[in-house]
């Protein structure tokens, strides 16, 4: 029986777990040093699901995902405990000036071409769709017409992490230091409480705390923690039919019931590295309040009820995922770096790892291999929230 080590218990751990064990079964092991995720980008994710991305590995990776959440009660089900993610599908809608309409058009024909029901709309047609939004300054609008929306990532984390116990995952709690190795291969995991754990097979899914592993193997990952804030706000706005938003400032905003989540990119590169609870409220303030109201001119009132804030874990190299074998090792691997959109494609990734993992083949994740980082191949993802 394949004996598999898995560093990280997010979703993207907890996935490959998961499917290693349901449909491979290998007996797994999934070393967490956070056991309450309290600080786990799983937990304070939006998660939302897109397919207008700029590269097909994401549009395929995230399609891919999608039938699974719409199908997750039977995937995930754990004797009469059925998961419920509440997934809805209201869709994205990229709004562009004159400035950015060409590569709003540009990347609508890349998508169209890879199967993505997406379509552009001129500011005519958006202020018929959505009459709440200001149009004025706008020249293009690229609106996902199925396909796209948001869930309970949380809650999806939680099936992953059952189902894979009811399939004989360990989870332990312990925090992985580094490796023993013997030439090309990876023997065992060693943990700060001195202990080491040993296993056919070793993954790295830390997130955004992979990169001192990846060090611990020779292997620079280019992996860091990159906070983004996101505001509960009130409002007695109305905005039917409100797909998720990005403004050409980068801003973003979408419902959740009466309420509207909103967020956008930290005040400058200071910000990286704040603490977890450090919540930048300036930020809201003197930016995306202004930004909001001029976008919607129904969100000039509003409250913020609450906010929190997480981390992306942002690969500087190209803003894609590293999944994959590590350059150099026969049985080490990684599933890290996905730059924002790790939680809507973690059941693909965690799906095509296992197949990986256990020897088959995976050409869901070929273009996501960490050895085109040796290469210098960047496989650039230009949308990015």
């Amino acid at each position: 029986m394949l004996k598999v080590i898995i560093i990280g218990g997010g979703v993207m751990g907890a996935a490959t777990a998961c499917f290693l064990a349901r449909d491979h079964g290998a007996a797994v092991t999934v070393i967490e040093r956070d056991p309450s995720y309290a600080r786990a980008s799983s937990s304070l994710s939006l998660s939302s699901i897109r397919q207008q991305f700029s590269q097909p590995v994401n549009m395929a990776l995230s399609r891919w995902s999608l039938g699974f959440l719409r199908r997750v009660a039977e995937e995930l089900t754990v004797a009469d405990d059925m998961p419920a993610i509440a997934l809805v599908e209201p869709g994205y809608l990229y709004l562009a000036t004159g400035q950015g309409a060409s590569t709003l058009r540009e990347v609508n024909a890349m998508q169209r071409a890879e199967g993505v029901d997406v379509a552009l709309l001129s500011p005519a047609e958006l202020a018929a769709r959505f009459p709440w939004l200001a149009v004025e300054d706008l020249a293009l609008g690229s609106l996902g017409l199925s396909g796209e929306g948001w869930f309970d990532g949380p809650a999806l984390h939680r099936a992953f992490r059952r189902k894979a116990r009811a399939c004989g995952v360990a989870f332990v709690e312990a925090e992985a230091t580094g490796f023993e190795t013997a030439g090309d291969r990876v023997t065992a995991v060693r943990c700060a409480d001195g202990s080491s754990v040993g296993g056919d097979a070793f993954v790295i899914a830390a997130g955004a705390w992979s990169a001192p592993l990846g060090s611990a193997l020779d292997v620079e990952l280019p992996i860091h923690a990159k906070k983004r804030d996101v505001f509960v706000l009130e409002t007695p706005a109305s905005l039917p039919g409100c797909p998720l938003v990005i403004d050409p400032s980068g801003f973003w905003f979408r419902t959740e019931g009466a309420l509207v989540l909103a967020g956008g990119p930290p005040r400058g590169d200071d910000a990286d590295e704040a603490p977890l609870h450090d919540i930048d409220h300036g930020l809201f303030d003197e930016l995306l309040w202004p930004t909001l109201a001029a976008r919607v001119p129904q969100l000039e009132a509003l409250r913020v009820r609450s906010a929190w804030a997480g981390y992306y874990e942002m690969n500087a190299f190209d803003h894609n995922g590293l999944a994959g074998r590590l350059p150099g090792y026969a049985n080490a691997f990684t599933a890290c770096g996905f730059s924002g959109h790790g939680m809507q494609q973690s059941p693909a990734v965690g799906h095509s790892m296992a197949r990986l993992i256990a020897g088959l083949e995976a050409p869901l994740i070929e273009a996501l291999a960490p050895q085109r980082l040796l290469d210098g191949r960047p496989l650039l993802e230009a949308n990015v929230i």
